[in-house]
Order: C-alpha cells, then sequence, then structure tokens
C-alpha cells in the first residue's frame, strides 16, 4: 500500500471528475431548507461540541413542515378574504383557528397581525320574545 490511489498521477482520494458538479444535502435529503446552514448554526450554538450527521436533516425537515403547513392555512385565509397576497393578518388567522398551532405558538406575537374578531357573549344584545298581543306594523 503506497497511498497513492487507483490511477491518480498526484495520490489523493479520486475526485468527482471534470465538471462534474456536487450535490448538496438538502438535494440529498429532498428538502427546500439548506441542511448545511442548519447544521453550521447548531455547531456554531456552543451548547455541545458534537453535532450528528443526521440532526440538521432532521431540524430541516422539521422547520419546513411548519413552514408549509402555515403558509398553507394563511394562504386559505387570503384566499377567503379575496387576496392574492399573504400579508401578517393571514397569518394570524391562520394560526389562532388551527389548534395544534395555537398550542404551538399561542404566546407569540405576530406584528401587523391584529387579534381573532370575538365578541363574549354577555355584550351581545339580548333577543325579546315576541308577543302575539302586540299590533302588527305590516300594512
Amino acid at each position: 500500500m503506497s497511498g497513492k490511489g487507483k490511477g491518480q498521477p498526484f495520490g489523493g482520494k479520486a475526485g468527482r471528475g471534470k465538471g462534474q458538479k456536487g450535490v448538496s444535502k438538502s438535494t440529498k435529503a429532498g428538502l427546500q431548507f439548506p441542511v448545511a446552514r442548519i447544521g453550521r448554526y447548531l455547531r456554531s450554538l456552543k451548547k455541545t461540541s458534537r453535532v450528528g450527521v443526521g440532526a440538521p436533516v432532521y431540524l430541516a425537515a422539521v422547520l419546513e413542515y411548519l413552514a408549509a403547513e402555515i403558509l398553507e392555512l394563511a394562504g386559505n385565509a387570503a384566499k377567503d378574504n379575496k387576496r392574492s397576497r399573504i400579508v401578517p393578518r393571514h397569518i394570524t388567522l391562520a394560526v389562532k383557528n388551527d389548534e395544534e398551532l395555537n398550542r404551538l405558538l399561542g404566546n407569540v406575537t405576530i406584528a401587523g397581525g391584529g387579534v381573532l374578531p370575538n365578541i363574549h357573549a354577555v355584550l351581545l344584545p339580548k333577543k325579546v320574545a315576541k308577543t302575539s298581543s302586540a299590533p302588527s306594523q305590516d300594512y
């Protein structure tokens, strides 16, 4: 074993070859969120000295799922209001009307989101029972 690679004139590992591009970790995982960037951020936290190779992939998948879920519900809220763009109000309506997202993001304040329309039942006007002894107003 001389340590030289197969057919490599200068030794070292066999590369990808000429003109071939690398494949990103996000593409390998089938995700849109950046796996390598999330892994870099995890390593920069200094909470632990080691980060496994699967941790950033899993975290990117979870973040991508949450973002897709919120955007889908916010898009539905925008469509209900006859709008083509999602604004913070639609995100607030989406989060507050979904039980699980409300539990996750219940204490989060979204800037420009407003509040859910809600009138307490006590404040509503009382319905008066109609009596048949009153003269009719119909002419």
